[in-house]
């Protein structure tokens, strides 16, 4: 009791407490995500997300190459396709020389080591910006799950350490883990988004590829059919352990910050590792704030990581891991 026990002595300098400091950012918790595109030296910045850019092939291979030198062991790939290979039936989603494959051979060649995961979902390939094939305006479940389980299965060819399904649809898992184990992948992880809220926050990752839902008659005019309710929490339970009796390798929670009371959630209940996704709302946000000079830039994103490991998350896809291990570096 105070005053035999003045919790400030543990506090006086940074040597103590970095020595007692419970919760450590390193660059091995880090997933990068990337934007992929078609052309020969593009870097092109994303409005929305001042600082964060779309690359061709070209430049995907010198960015991972300086990711792997700064410590970065993972990238989560996304591909932007242009709207003449569209559709409603993801045919390109499993083109064997589509953008996607092309890049996970790419980043494969640059750097054999590095992790690639890859996401799994048809938004970027569907006409109508939804994670699934639509027909007399619903998204279909089972058709969706088959031809994610192809793309998977396209992915994994192409070099795919992990494919990351981040479309919510049920019983997703266990068609893709069928299929990559038919198929002799056995080694093919996947990293399942389990808990996938319908959040107001990812609106410049859609600016980012172009896979917003498109506004037409007898088209879900959003995604809260398959994704998570935002005030939900029991629900996230249930899906994260059925993923897992699939076959899911590790769980995701996606968004961060708004959701870390289902990451501890989640942490306390299973036994694979679970990942944390801080979505580009949480990154526009930071730099808007900070470009306004009403937030510390660097020190905001230290914060908010450090929460979001804090909260449970042996892993975190951030768009500031780049920046995030030069300030720890």
């Amino acid at each position: 009791m105070y005053p035999l026990r003045r919790n400030r002595r543990l506090r006086t300098n940074e040597a103590i407490r970095s020595m007692v400091r419970e919760t450590i950012i390193s660059p091995n918790d880090f997933i990068v995500p990337l934007f992929i595109v078609e052309g020969k030296n593009v870097k092109d910045e994303i409005a929305s997300m001042p600082g964060y850019f779309r690359y061709s092939l070209d430049n995907i291979e010198k960015e991972v190459k300086e990711l792997w030198k700064l410590g970065l062991k993972s990238v989560l790939l996304f591909v932007k396709v242009s709207e003449d290979l569209k559709d409603n039936a993801g045919k390109e989603a499993i083109n064997p020389e589509g953008l996607m494959q092309r890049a996970v051979k790419t980043v494969k060649n640059a750097v054999p080591d590095m992790i690639v995961m890859t996401d799994v979902a048809l938004d970027p390939y569907s006409q109508f910006g939804h994670d699934g094939i639509i027909a007399n305006g619903k998204v279909l479940n089972d058709d969706t799950s088959a031809i994610l389980a192809e793309m998977s299965l396209s992915h994994a060819k192409a070099g795919a350490d992990f494919v990351a399904p981040s479309d919510m649809m049920d019983g997703r898992i266990f068609e893709i883990r069928s299929l990559l184990e038919d198929e002799g992948y056995h080694d093919t992880g996947i990293m399942s988004y389990s808990a996938k809220y319908a959040s107001a926050f990812y609106g410049p990752f859609r600016d980012a590829l172009d896979s917003a839902p498109v506004e037409a008659q007898n088209i879900p005019k959003d995604k809260k059919t398959y994704q998570m309710d935002p005030s939900n929490r029991d629900e996230a339970i249930r899906e994260t352990l059925m993923d897992i009796d699939e076959g899911a390798d590790i769980v995701m929670v996606k968004p961060g910050l708004c959701y870390l009371d289902i990451v501890r959630d989640i942490k306390n209940t299973v036994n694979v590792p679970v990942s944390v996704y801080q979505v580009s709302g949480e990154y526009a946000m930071i730099k808007a704030a900070s470009e306004k000079g009403w937030l510390d830039h660097d020190a905001v994103i230290l914060e908010q990581l450090t929460a979001i490991k804090r909260a449970g998350a042996d892993m975190i896809a951030s768009y500031f891991a780049k920046e995030a291990v030069k300030l720890i570096s």
